[in-house]
């Protein structure tokens, strides 16, 4: 029987916080720089993101920081916690990391953290990850998602091509959640006002409703998992863009914690590919 290839616990970064911005009502946005940086790079896709790490209440850990340590030493439920943000903005030449936060009052962990923060508080995280940039290949473009979503939704269309024809759909609680996004010529941002409706609705509505332009389409839809679910076999059997073409991803489900969203997704994913399989196969049988 061969050797198991033995899994390495991820070294986490340090870094500082610089400087710290409310930019909407529910949203801060929080610049890290610092040595820790000096290695970094976010430079290759644009939903690139970095697991926070933030310390259990009432634990220390031994300096120097180290993961491997923690995860031998400390039971299960004093490690760090992690939560999951996208990279908003990598600034190699300065190296700053930009990373915006959803903030509902003291609800949550990482969001009440970031709307406290100060310039010079330690940040420790792991990253970073990633895989989606848009596709130069593709004749127009959809980006799809809820507030989750915005900051790669954003530094998408920031990254288009300045003839890039785009239709990005992006769901905030009200207007005063909008944001200002330098984006191509072309592209049209359609910012829908969630209010008291289920979160989706609006964006299974609006892109249900969208007249798709010609050509080639490269998806990206992320966000609650109930409205990407939905939206993942419309666009997938209903209007037959190749998976391939398509970044899809439930960020978190409604009425569920972090932790038993990211202990359910995997099992979650396949009985949803199983789905849209067997839904294609009933479309084109």
């Amino acid at each position: 029987m061969a050797d198991q290839p033995t899994r390495r616990t991820p070294q986490a970064r340090e870094a500082q916080v610089l400087r710290t911005e409310r930019i909407t009502p529910h949203m801060v946005r929080l610049v890290l720089g610092g040595a820790g940086l000096e290695d970094f790079d976010a430079a290759e896709f644009t939903d690139h993101y970095v697991k926070v790490l933030f310390t259990p209440e009432g634990v220390s850990y031994p300096e120097p920081f180290d993961m491997a340590r923690i995860r031998e030493e400390f039971p299960p439920e004093q490690r760090p916690i992690t939560r999951t943000y996208t990279v908003r903005a990598w600034d190699p030449a300065l190296r700053e990391l930009t990373i915006d936060f959803v903030v509902h009052g003291d609800e949550g962990l990482a969001g009440p953290w970031a709307a406290r923060a100060q310039p010079g508080e330690t940040v420790r995280f792991l990253g970073p990850g990633g895989g989606y940039a848009p596709d130069p290949s593709a004749d127009w473009h959809l980006l799809v998602g809820d507030e989750s979503a915005l900051p790669a939704i954003a530094a998408a269309l920031e990254r288009m091509p300045a003839d890039a024809v785009v239709h990005a759909f992006v769901e905030v609680a009200d207007a005063a959640e909008e944001q200002k996004i330098v984006s191509p010529a072309g592209a049209e941002i359609s910012w829908l006002h969630r209010g008291a409706r289920p979160v989706g609705e609006a964006l299974v509505e609006a892109v249900g409703a969208l007249e798709f332009p010609a050509g080639a389409a490269s998806a990206f839809v992320h966000g609650e998992a109930g409205f990407v679910k939905e939206l993942r076999r419309l666009l997938r059997v209903e209007r037959g863009i190749p998976r391939e073409r398509m970044s899809v991803s439930g960020y978190w489900r409604s009425g569920q914690s972090d932790e038993a969203w990211r202990a359910a997704k995997r099992e979650w994913n396949a009985q949803v590919e199983a789905e849209q399989e067997q839904a294609e196969q009933e479309s084109t049988g």
